[in-house]
């Protein structure tokens, strides 16, 4: 029988929009010299404790993708970009401050998972349509079929690829998963018995 397949997710390093305050999702901002620092961080740790990957998988915004290519340079790893890993679609609070974005679109106390993130709009993906992305994102990467493979991508897609492997919906309440700066979370597939292991999860990169 076959060895389960390594995935891991792995946040991008801290962005520039972190600093400008600013809501992020599709705004395409990219790392500070912090986020870099954190990601050369991540990388040492992995190749000091012999850690590798067949295969990175990133998203095409910026933040992710230069993440990656610190990762893939560091531990001599091929790089795919896949654009249903990037950020959840947040319409019109793309790189909006987030005291702007709040008197100009103010969000109710609720929202359901079958409406847009943005209400009053009608824009931004509603939580089953992040969802679906996500599931298709980690077929894409079980599909192919490597041994190990690193994605690096942001929060939101990250935690509506943790859903999927969870079995969990995405109903206001449920877990939320923490991905800070150039953290990860290590999972196996059996693609036999359709079993996912969660291995590790990581502190916060220095």
């Amino acid at each position: 029988m076959p060895n389960p397949m390594q995935i891991t997710l792995m946040r991008h390093g801290r962005s520039r929009a972190d600093d400008e305050m600013v809501h992020e999702g599709r705004y395409d901002s990219p790392l500070t010299d912090f986020g870099r620092a954190q990601v050369r961080s991540r990388a040492e740790q992995w190749k000091q404790s012999g850690v590798t990957f067949d295969l990175i998988v990133a998203s095409t915004l910026v933040r992710a993708s230069e993440s990656a290519r610190i990762v893939g340079e560091s531990l001599d790893v091929p790089i795919e970009y896949d654009p249903d890993w990037m950020e959840r679609d947040n319409g019109p609070l793309a790189g909006l401050p987030f005291d702007v974005a709040k008197e100009r679109y103010p969000r109710p106390d609720f929202t359901n998972p079958f409406q847009p993130f943005v209400p009053s709009t009608g824009e931004g993906e509603s939580g089953w349509e992040l969802m679906s992305r996500g599931a298709r994102a980690l077929q894409s990467v079980v599909r192919k079929g490597r041994p190990s493979t690193l994605v690096v991508a942001h929060g939101g897609i990250l935690n509506a690829a943790m859903y999927c492997l969870l079995g969990v919906s995405p109903h206001p309440g449920v877990v939320r998963f923490a991905f800070g700066d150039a953290c990860f979370v290590r999972t196996s597939y059996d693609p036999e018995s359709d079993q996912w292991t969660i291995r590790e999860m990581s502190a916060q990169s220095d």
